[in-house]
């Protein structure tokens, strides 16, 4: 199942034409940025017209299903929008992702992400905000998966649940971080499985999300009924990647001198007996931190995400960042129809 990529597709005030052009030198990300900075696309939309993009080749982003909704093999990450973006020791990253995306921003990019075929943004709750705003002023909505954080209590399960449903939920998932660190410190599957029956009597998927392989295995052992899972991806071939002897599954969540062993920098430490496990796995995998938090290009990142089994990607992304990582992603599912696991959604 496919939607067609629109032509509308484009990138506002023509910075993909600035980045091609001074992309042979230095970080090309660096210089995607500092390209939008210096042509303005950094300020907030006054709202002049978009300029149509030329190179769009014909095709689509292909689709899938995770309980009877159709999503976009590709979508975007709320990270950027919220402001806790990982940075390694860029301390001043997250708050400037922030003055970038602006409200204003935020509109520009989900009507460039809609309009590559993107039709979904997974968010943590905190990220509401605009994208509320965004929904109500829009006829065409961009779906929502929304992340929630596990509780044993099942009251207050349930009132977090529904809070993100009321405000329009799409899909509502576990947190990764909550969700190992309950784990971690041997809180079992029962509040899991609670949470899982508690999202789907409200009529949505419901996910699982974690960083650890810990978290499906034990799902699968104990058969839960998971519509999906969001588990992290990615390989350490990048300079920044901890080296394998130091590298722990550790709980980042808790508060002491060692919850920082891989230093903000790896998110799979095991991604050969991830893509292992998952390949028994008969679930949609809709796959986080591909690039790992940007180290790793999603010419790469992407590829190697569908190759090894991920149905789904969730990759943050600027507005001036969209087009070519819609392109990336057409390309890369045509090349990756045949592979180990089967499509699943």
């Amino acid at each position: 199942m496919a939607d067609k990529t629109d032509r509308r597709c484009f990138l506002a005030r023509g910075v993909l034409g600035a980045v091609g052009a001074g992309a042979v030198l230095g970080s090309v990300e660096e210089r995607t940025l500092q390209a939008a900075l210096a042509d303005g696309a950094a300020r907030p939309s006054q709202g002049e017209p978009a300029q149509p993009v030329t190179d769009i080749p014909p095709g689509s982003l292909p689709l899938g299903k995770i309980g009877g909704v159709a999503l976009s093999r590709l979508f975007i990450g709320g990270n950027l929008i919220g402001g806790w973006a990982h940075s390694r020791d860029l301390m001043y990253g997250s708050r400037l992702f922030q003055k970038y995306n602006t409200e204003a921003k935020v509109f520009e990019t989900l009507d460039l992400a809609l309009a590559c075929g993107v039709n979904t943004i997974q968010l943590d709750p905190a990220c509401w905000g605009p994208v509320t705003k965004y929904n109500q002023s829009r006829q065409t909505k961009i779906q929502t998966m929304v992340c929630v954080p596990l509780a044993s209590d099942k009251n207050e399960m349930n009132d977090a649940i529904r809070r993100q449903i009321d405000l329009g939920a799409t899909f509502v998932y576990s947190h990764g971080g909550v969700t190992d660190t309950h784990m971690m410190n041997g809180g079992g599957v029962d509040a899991i499985g609670q949470m899982l029956d508690l999202i789907k009597a409200q009529g949505v998927p419901a996910g699982v999300g974690g960083h650890s392989l810990n978290m499906p295995i034990e799902c699968e052992k104990a058969k839960l009924p998971v519509d999906y899972y969001v588990k992290t991806f990615h390989g350490d071939r990048y300079w920044s990647a901890t080296p394998v002897a130091g590298r722990e599954e550790y709980d980042w969540m808790r508060i002491n001198p060692d919850h920082d062993k891989n230093h903000d920098n790896m998110w799979c430490n095991n991604p050969e007996e991830t893509a292992a496990f998952m390949e028994k796995v008969e679930k949609p995998w809709v796959a986080f931190k591909v690039m790992a938090a940007g180290a790793i290009p999603p010419r790469v990142a992407f590829r190697d995400a569908y190759r090894n089994g991920a149905d789904f990607i969730i990759a943050g992304m600027f507005d001036f960042q969209i087009e070519e990582d819609v392109k990336i992603a057409i390309d890369d599912v045509r090349r990756t129809r045949k592979r180990k696991r089967p499509w699943h959604g």
